[in-house]
């Protein structure tokens, strides 16, 4: 469970990253803390400053100002202290094909100054369905197992915090499953866990607490229940050819046939649903249930302020 009364796991206080002489602001004033413990899911669009964040984070970049630490660690000051406390799963699918996934496993250990964890190794291997790849060579994996062997690389020092930046993009869904079951345990037995993601209905299952980062700047933060508990409380979906009044369209998220539009209470989807008749705009499979982390995230990224 997280301890708020402890020292934070992760702590950013006001950093800021510039690029092209402080022209360009990929990060402007972030600061919040991640508690041990905690399941942490940081969110935003594409350009938010979300891996910006991370590579300072895990020492790749260095902030222009603020600090960030890592179990009590700051990343350039005691920088290995730091980094050996980190798990880290980039995004990108780096690896050496001219070893094996154990052989990769273990050169993985060595840089962090652990030997003779093969037990460890092997539970990794047999929790992340690997078992079977244990001696095959890196370059002959699909694009699916070699990030599995990325996840096996971060956890193999068996570090007190674990970053997953996009950890399941492009990934199947048995694949997500095992990951995210495998995960959730780790959290629970104490450890840590950052995660970045663009599949909002893993964020909203999995993390205790989300912050959002829009422009290199946080624009919320609280808890996942909170989030929710803060936005338009009742979604109606249903399927329709036809065009939307204006303003049900301000308000509708659009996909294909698929419409979502927000309501706040019973009399809006009533003057809702009477607009759409009076309107002649015939609909399909109508829903009415709550609103997910999805519409929580557009709603507050469309949003004029925070």
């Amino acid at each position: 469970m997280p301890n708020p009364t402890s020292p934070p796991a992760i702590a950013f206080e006001n950093v800021k990253k510039t690029y092209r002489g402080g022209q360009v602001k990929a990060l402007d004033g972030v600061s919040f803390d991640i508690h041990c413990g905690e399941f942490f899911g940081l969110l935003g669009p594409n350009g938010a400053g979300k891996t910006t964040l991370i590579s300072v984070l895990a020492g790749l970049a260095k902030a222009s100002e603020g600090r960030v630490r890592v179990m009590g660690h700051d990343v350039v000051d005691d920088y290995a202290a730091a980094r050996k406390a980190l798990g880290v799963v980039p995004q990108e699918l780096v690896f050496d094909p001219f070893f094996s996934v154990r052989e990769s496993l273990r050169i993985q250990s060595g840089y962090f100054g652990v030997h003779g964890n093969d037990d460890w190794i092997d539970e990794l291997l047999s929790n992340l369905g690997l078992a079977d790849k244990a001696n095959a060579n890196m370059r002959q994996l699909s694009g699916g197992m070699k990030r599995r062997v990325l996840v096996a690389q971060a956890l193999v020092h068996r570090p007190p915090v674990i970053v997953l930046d996009e950890p399941t993009a492009g990934v199947d869904v048995e694949l997500r499953q095992t990951l995210w079951q495998f995960i959730a345990r780790l959290n629970k037995e104490g450890h840590t866990v950052l995660l970045t993601t663009h599949y909002l209905e893993e964020a909203e299952a999995l993390c205790q607490r989300i912050g959002m980062l829009k422009n290199g700047r946080i624009v919320a933060l609280d808890r996942t229940s909170q989030l929710l508990a803060g936005t338009a409380s009742t979604m109606l979906r249903f399927k329709t050819d036809a065009a939307l009044p204006p303003d049900i369209a301000a308000r509708a998220r659009v996909t294909g046939r698929i419409v979502q539009v927000t309501a706040h209470d019973a009399h809006e989807v009533e003057t809702t649903l009477a607009e759409l008749r009076g309107q002649g705009v015939p609909i399909e499979d109508l829903e009415i249930g709550r609103a997910d982390l999805e519409d929580v995230f557009l709603e507050i990224m469309q949003g004029e302020h925070a």
